[in-house]
């Protein structure tokens, strides 16, 4: 495992050495509003989170279809994933609660992971099968559940698998594979069966995002792209009035930058 980390450290540096910085960032639209927080998935539909902790959903042409209103009981949502267009989680972590929304944003079902013993998470993400991954802390397993809240099936403890505990602030199922992103030890990638395959040491990187066949991510004023199956790593030189903003998301050929006074939308090749 040693080897594979250490061949792939010199991939990412060979081709980080060639990374393209001329690429021209053009802006395609801007979605302005009352905007705390979004994400958008892989339709281009923009999820956004307003200081009322209010969820709205957008479609790719900027229509209103769908808000979600129930927030007096959890406040603000710690996570939104959207990476089923059908069925929306929003994540109380404070709570432990996870409230499953269908594509109109009305809620589906409530799951309360206390009631499950998981008391600590502080990510959860859509697996394939359209179950829920959630990463125990306190136990330091990776764990499915179903949208009833069980317990479906779960790794060993990640201390006696890895000899530590990492500490994943996001999860992603892409192509069969589970993706955990610990900033402070990168990114860890497992099976279905919860078997390490690979341990990608992609650091301190923001906005971090599986999407398809690429990893994105940012520092600073840069802009990460890596390619899964290649080991390419490209990275782009982002204007000031891009990297300034204080939150990134990604599609595979769109950035999205949220600013003061809006969500600007650009097209990346």
């Amino acid at each position: 495992m040693k080897r594979i980390i250490t061949i792939i450290g010199l991939l990412l540096f060979v081709s980080a050495v060639n990374a393209q910085s001329d690429t021209t960032f053009k802006i395609v639209k801007k979605i302005t509003g009352d905007i705390v927080d979004f994400t958008v998935d892989n339709l281009d539909n923009i999820y956004i989170l307003n200081s009322r902790n209010q969820v709205k959903k957008l479609n790719s042409n900027g229509d209103s279809v769908g808000v979600f209103n129930d927030v007096k009981n959890y406040g603000k949502a710690s996570l939104i994933d959207v990476s089923n267009p059908l069925k929306v989680l929003l994540y109380y972590r404070d709570f432990a609660t996870v409230v499953v929304l269908d594509r109109f944003l009305n809620a589906v079902n409530i799951i309360d992971l206390r009631k499950q013993n998981i008391f600590q998470a502080k990510a959860i993400g859509q697996s394939y099968d359209n179950k829920i991954w959630v990463y125990d802390e306190l136990e330091s397993k990776l764990k499915k559940i179903d949208e009833e809240g069980k317990l479906l099936q779960e790794t060993p403890d990640f201390r006696l698998l890895l000899g530590q505990a990492p500490s994943p602030i996001k999860i992603f199922d892409e192509n069969k594979y589970v993706y955990l992103y610990d900033s402070a030890k990168g990114v860890y990638v497992f099976d279905y069966f919860g078997a390490l395959r690979n341990n990608i040491q992609i650091l301190q990187w923001k906005n971090f995002k599986v999407v398809g066949k690429y990893i994105f991510g940012s520092k600073a004023d840069t802009l990460f792209r890596y390619e899964i199956a290649s080991f390419n790593f490209d990275e782009w030189r982002m204007p000031e009035e891009i990297y300034k903003s204080s939150s990134f998301n990604f599609t595979s050929t769109r950035l999205y930058a949220l600013r003061k006074d809006g969500i600007y939308i650009y097209s990346i090749h």
